[in-house]
């Protein structure tokens, strides 16, 4: 029993004929074709992953900001980031909450925008 058969008395498969072992060909060629792009694609993301983690290189040392910036007397300041060029300043000044935008190469003041309750 070293051997187990499996087919139950039944014969032997048959051979495919012409026909089905060309279709059988085919279809193997497809499956090694898709899985070479499918390989291709995972080494490409994966290549984009490695050249974006080591390409970046932040530098603040260089940047240029403004060595000060006014936000007022009694202003708190609550949080400050940097986007899309613009230094953007959350303050609040006594009860009311304002978005203050500076340019942070020069420290002017580009804008206001006051928080109110409604």
């Amino acid at each position: 029993m070293s051997k187990p058969d499996y087919r139950d008395g039944r014969p032997d498969e048959e051979p495919l004929d012409p026909a089905a072992q060309r279709v059988q060909a085919k279809l193997k060629r497809m499956l090694l074709g898709s899985s070479l792009i499918m390989i291709a694609g995972f080494i490409a993301v994966f290549a984009a992953i490695l050249y974006k983690i080591n390409s970046y290189k932040a530098d603040p040392e260089n940047a240029a900001f403004a060595s000060s910036i006014a936000v007022g007397p009694e202003a708190e300041v609550m949080q400050a980031s940097i986007t899309d060029g613009l230094l953007l300043v959350l303050v609040r000044e006594g009860s009311r909450t304002a978005l203050l935008r500076f340019d942070p190469e020069t420290g002017k003041q580009l804008g206001r925008t006051d928080f109110v309750a409604r």
